[in-house]
């Protein structure tokens, strides 16, 4: 594992790893409220309070973000911050109360684990009091606790990934990607174009998922077991509609390292929240939206640790530093 720095101030971070379950949440925070966007790609999501973010509709800030283990069950974690955030007066002021803004997203990890166990109000409420600016950590971690990839035949020939975090700074402008890795396909470091992390053949190396689709027919009944969520940082100052046209732009981070990317067994799901301090071009934020999150793609891969049977990228001959 490793660790990454937060980034943008004012972003509070927390994060609760069951590792005898396999399963776990990541909580973003932003206390003083931020403008949010969504943008949902895969054809599997789950997802909590994604209308409320959508440009014309009356919430103007988001106060947590919620990436979560579980599959369906998962979203249960987003109860428990909620309840953090209004007994620390954090929230949407309606008068007899602040009704705090929380939206969720979860990923499949049951069948790697206790599917018995699962994030949950509990949980949330932990990763929330968590919380701080520190470093974020990295890999078998939070909502990346048991995040696999590569799963064309099956989880038996999947690899383990995680949870990372990449940031990049352009004078005072930061835009920040937390990422858990989770994608029936594979992941591919832009930078060399190889895959680093996936579906693996009986032998022990790299199918390539993209090449197996264009020349065999495959049932993807079994493969549901998939999705990548994330959420895009930024100290930029931008309406809903950039924030969420951000979130969409991120996805292209998506494409370029998981390949396939947004299909229909996957939820892959992105958030965008903006605390405004900053003057910025909402094209060159979402540029670097895209290159943040394909970064924390990687590291999410090489910061991962094998867990049983299932191999990580660091012992494939890989780590990248982490």
């Amino acid at each position: 594992m490793g660790s990454q720095g937060n980034g943008v101030p004012g972003i509070l971070v927390g994060q609760i790893s069951d590792q005898e379950a396999l399963t776990g949440c990541t909580v973003v925070i932003c206390p003083q409220g931020a403008v949010p966007g969504v943008d949902v790609r895969g054809g599997a999501p789950g997802t909590r309070e994604t209308d409320a973010l959508a440009p014309l509709n009356l919430v103007d800030k988001a106060y947590a973000v919620v990436l979560a283990g579980g599959s369906a069950f998962g979203l249960d974690a987003a109860s428990g911050v909620v309840k953090y955030l209004e007994e620390s007066g954090i929230g949407f002021d309606v008068g007899v109360t602040k009704v705090p803004i929380v939206a969720a997203a979860v990923l499949f990890d049951l069948d790697l684990g206790d599917y018995r166990i699962r994030p949950d109000a509990a949980m949330g409420y932990r990763a929330a009091a968590a919380a701080t600016e520190g470093p974020i950590e990295e890999g078998n971690v939070g909502a990346g606790t048991g995040a696999t990839v590569g799963k064309l035949l099956g989880p038996q020939r999947a690899m383990k990934s995680g949870l990372g975090v990449a940031s990049l700074q352009i004078e005072k402008l930061i835009v920040t990607a937390l990422v858990a890795v989770n994608a029936f396909g594979d992941v591919v470091d832009p930078a060399t174009g190889k895959i680093i992390a996936g579906a693996l053949t009986e032998e022990g190396t790299f199918l390539d998922t993209e090449k197996q689709l264009r020349e065999r027919v495959f049932n993807f009944a079994p493969a549901i077991n998939n999705t990548t969520i994330g959420i895009v940082t930024t100290n930029a100052n931008l309406t809903k509609a950039e924030a969420t046209k951000v979130a969409q732009v991120a996805h292209n981070g998506i494409a370029r390292a998981i390949r396939p990317a947004h299909t229909l067994v996957d939820g892959d799901t992105v958030f965008c929240l903006a605390t405004g301090k900053v003057a910025a071009d909402p094209n060159q934020v979402g540029s670097l939206a895209a290159q943040a999150m394909s970064g924390a793609i990687v590291r999410a891969a090489y910061a991962a640790e094998g867990v049983g049977e299932l191999p990580a990228a660091r012992e494939m001959g890989g780590d990248r530093g982490l």
